[in-house]
Protein backbone atom coordinates (compact mmCIF):
# COMPACT_ATOMS: atom_id res chain seq x y z
CA UNK A 1 0.00 0.00 0.00
CA UNK A 2 1.63 3.41 -1.13
CA UNK A 3 0.23 5.32 1.54
CA UNK A 4 1.73 3.85 3.93
CA UNK A 5 4.10 6.13 6.72
CA UNK A 6 6.61 3.34 6.19
CA UNK A 7 7.21 4.68 2.96
CA UNK A 8 8.80 7.31 4.15
CA UNK A 9 10.62 5.34 6.54
CA UNK A 10 12.41 2.73 4.06
CA UNK A 11 13.13 5.47 1.60
CA UNK A 12 15.43 7.47 4.29
CA UNK A 13 17.13 4.28 5.92
CA UNK A 14 17.98 3.75 2.21
CA UNK A 15 19.54 6.89 2.18
CA UNK A 16 21.07 7.02 5.23
CA UNK A 17 22.72 3.46 4.49
CA UNK A 18 24.19 4.74 1.12
CA UNK A 19 25.76 8.08 2.76
CA UNK A 20 26.79 5.63 5.97
CA UNK A 21 24.85 7.86 8.29
CA UNK A 22 24.60 5.46 11.83
CA UNK A 23 20.55 5.50 11.94
CA UNK A 24 17.87 3.91 14.07
CA UNK A 25 14.15 4.26 13.92
CA UNK A 26 12.20 4.93 17.30
CA UNK A 27 8.40 6.09 18.05
CA UNK A 28 5.82 4.65 17.53
CA UNK A 29 6.92 2.52 14.51
CA UNK A 30 9.42 0.73 16.92
CA UNK A 31 7.19 0.95 20.07
CA UNK A 32 4.07 -0.90 17.85
CA UNK A 33 7.19 -3.63 16.77
CA UNK A 34 7.66 -4.06 20.19
CA UNK A 35 4.39 -4.12 22.15
CA UNK A 36 0.92 -3.12 21.13
CA UNK A 37 0.59 -1.80 17.51
CA UNK A 38 -0.48 2.11 17.14
CA UNK A 39 -3.17 3.09 14.38
CA UNK A 40 -1.08 6.30 14.13
CA UNK A 41 2.60 5.34 12.93
CA UNK A 42 5.04 8.28 13.46
CA UNK A 43 8.27 8.09 11.56
CA UNK A 44 10.89 9.11 14.34
CA UNK A 45 15.01 8.50 13.22
CA UNK A 46 17.58 9.26 15.48
CA UNK A 47 20.77 10.08 12.81
CA UNK A 48 24.25 11.10 13.62
CA UNK A 49 23.94 13.61 10.52
CA UNK A 50 27.18 15.61 10.17
CA UNK A 51 27.19 18.77 7.79
CA UNK A 52 29.08 17.07 5.10
CA UNK A 53 25.63 14.89 4.68
CA UNK A 54 23.36 17.86 4.15
CA UNK A 55 23.70 18.46 0.44
CA UNK A 56 23.67 14.16 -0.91
CA UNK A 57 20.47 14.01 1.18
CA UNK A 58 19.07 16.79 0.28
CA UNK A 59 19.71 16.16 -3.53
CA UNK A 60 18.58 12.40 -3.20
CA UNK A 61 15.19 13.43 -1.59
CA UNK A 62 14.02 17.07 -3.34
CA UNK A 63 12.42 15.26 -6.00
CA UNK A 64 9.83 13.23 -3.69
CA UNK A 65 10.32 15.48 -0.63
CA UNK A 66 9.50 18.69 0.82
CA UNK A 67 13.27 19.22 2.47
CA UNK A 68 15.37 22.11 3.99
CA UNK A 69 18.61 22.00 4.22
CA UNK A 70 18.70 25.24 6.45
CA UNK A 71 16.09 23.65 8.57
CA UNK A 72 18.85 20.41 8.65
CA UNK A 73 21.66 22.27 9.32
CA UNK A 74 20.18 24.25 12.72
CA UNK A 75 18.90 20.90 13.68
CA UNK A 76 23.22 19.95 13.10
CA UNK A 77 24.37 22.73 15.15
CA UNK A 78 22.16 22.52 18.15
CA UNK A 79 21.47 18.91 18.07
CA UNK A 80 18.00 18.79 17.59
CA UNK A 81 15.51 17.79 14.99
CA UNK A 82 13.86 18.47 11.90
CA UNK A 83 11.16 16.86 9.68
CA UNK A 84 11.07 15.50 5.91
CA UNK A 85 7.58 15.28 4.34
CA UNK A 86 7.00 12.63 1.47
CA UNK A 87 5.28 14.69 -1.12
CA UNK A 88 3.11 11.76 -2.86
CA UNK A 89 1.77 10.55 0.53
CA UNK A 90 1.96 13.51 3.00
CA UNK A 91 3.34 11.29 5.40
CA UNK A 92 6.48 12.73 6.90
CA UNK A 93 9.48 12.17 9.42
CA UNK A 94 10.97 13.63 12.10
CA UNK A 95 14.61 13.31 12.24
CA UNK A 96 16.72 13.95 15.57
CA UNK A 97 20.31 14.26 15.01
CA UNK A 98 22.42 12.49 17.33
CA UNK A 99 23.16 14.40 20.53
CA UNK A 100 27.10 14.23 22.16
CA UNK A 101 25.98 12.07 24.87
CA UNK A 102 26.54 8.70 26.68
CA UNK A 103 22.49 7.87 26.53
CA UNK A 104 22.67 8.35 22.65
CA UNK A 105 25.91 6.30 22.26
CA UNK A 106 24.22 3.56 23.70
CA UNK A 107 21.55 3.65 21.80
CA UNK A 108 23.49 3.61 18.69
CA UNK A 109 25.53 0.74 20.08
CA UNK A 110 22.60 -1.39 20.87
CA UNK A 111 20.07 -1.21 18.37
CA UNK A 112 18.67 -3.77 16.49
CA UNK A 113 18.58 -4.89 12.74
CA UNK A 114 14.73 -5.94 12.35
CA UNK A 115 12.90 -7.18 9.48
CA UNK A 116 9.67 -5.35 8.45
CA UNK A 117 7.31 -6.27 5.31
CA UNK A 118 6.90 -2.36 3.84
CA UNK A 119 4.72 -2.17 0.59
CA UNK A 120 5.18 -5.81 -0.24
CA UNK A 121 8.60 -6.46 0.31
CA UNK A 122 10.98 -7.20 3.18
CA UNK A 123 13.74 -4.61 4.60
CA UNK A 124 15.87 -4.36 7.47
CA UNK A 125 16.02 -1.86 9.37
CA UNK A 126 18.20 -0.25 12.56
CA UNK A 127 15.13 0.04 15.24
CA UNK A 128 16.17 1.38 18.91
CA UNK A 129 15.72 -1.68 21.41
CA UNK A 130 13.30 -2.19 23.53
CA UNK A 131 14.71 -1.62 26.53
CA UNK A 132 15.70 2.22 25.21
CA UNK A 133 12.34 2.41 23.16
CA UNK A 134 10.60 1.91 26.90
CA UNK A 135 13.52 4.57 28.63
CA UNK A 136 12.59 6.94 26.07
CA UNK A 137 8.62 6.83 25.94
CA UNK A 138 9.03 7.27 29.71
CA UNK A 139 11.35 10.53 29.26
CA UNK A 140 8.86 11.94 26.24
CA UNK A 141 5.83 11.10 29.13
CA UNK A 142 7.92 13.12 31.67
CA UNK A 143 8.58 15.97 29.48
CA UNK A 144 5.12 16.75 28.42
CA UNK A 145 4.33 17.50 32.06
CA UNK A 146 2.87 13.40 32.37
CA UNK A 147 -0.29 14.00 30.80
CA UNK A 148 0.54 12.55 27.55
CA UNK A 149 -2.40 9.81 26.76
CA UNK A 150 0.00 7.54 24.33
CA UNK A 151 3.17 7.14 26.06
CA UNK A 152 2.68 5.41 28.89
CA UNK A 153 0.37 2.42 27.80
CA UNK A 154 2.60 1.87 24.57
CA UNK A 155 5.28 1.45 27.43
CA UNK A 156 3.20 -0.88 29.41
CA UNK A 157 2.23 -2.40 26.08
CA UNK A 158 6.03 -3.16 25.53
CA UNK A 159 6.78 -4.02 29.66
CA UNK A 160 3.95 -6.93 28.89
CA UNK A 161 4.95 -8.52 25.12
CA UNK A 162 8.66 -8.31 26.00
CA UNK A 163 8.56 -9.33 29.65
CA UNK A 164 10.48 -12.30 28.95
CA UNK A 165 13.50 -10.95 26.99
CA UNK A 166 13.94 -7.68 28.17
CA UNK A 167 17.35 -6.62 30.10
CA UNK A 168 16.12 -5.45 33.47
CA UNK A 169 19.05 -5.01 35.37
CA UNK A 170 20.50 -2.46 31.71
CA UNK A 171 16.67 -1.24 31.76
CA UNK A 172 16.90 0.10 35.66
CA UNK A 173 20.52 1.29 35.22
CA UNK A 174 19.36 3.75 32.70
CA UNK A 175 16.09 4.66 34.41
CA UNK A 176 17.98 5.89 37.30
CA UNK A 177 20.51 7.10 35.13
CA UNK A 178 17.81 9.39 33.59
CA UNK A 179 15.74 10.15 36.69
CA UNK A 180 12.96 7.87 35.71
CA UNK A 181 13.10 4.85 38.40
CA UNK A 182 9.73 6.26 39.44
CA UNK A 183 7.80 6.03 35.86
CA UNK A 184 9.42 2.78 35.46
CA UNK A 185 8.49 1.22 38.71
CA UNK A 186 4.68 2.97 37.94
CA UNK A 187 4.76 0.69 34.45
CA UNK A 188 6.01 -2.34 35.93
CA UNK A 189 3.39 -2.31 37.97
CA UNK A 190 0.52 -1.33 35.69
CA UNK A 191 2.33 -3.85 33.40
CA UNK A 192 1.88 -6.55 36.59
CA UNK A 193 5.54 -7.44 36.57
CA UNK A 194 7.27 -8.02 39.66
CA UNK A 195 10.58 -6.75 40.48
Amino acid sequence: MESSPLTIMVLLKSEFEKQNVPYLVGGSVASSFYGIPDLELNVDFMADLKTVNIAPLVEALQDECYIDADMIRDAIDTQSSFNILHLPTMHKADVFVKPSNAWAAEQMARRLPQKIAVNDREEVIQFACPEHMILQKLHWFRLGGGVSKYQLPDVVGMLKVQAGYLDYEYLEHWAQELNLTDLLRQAYEDAGIKR
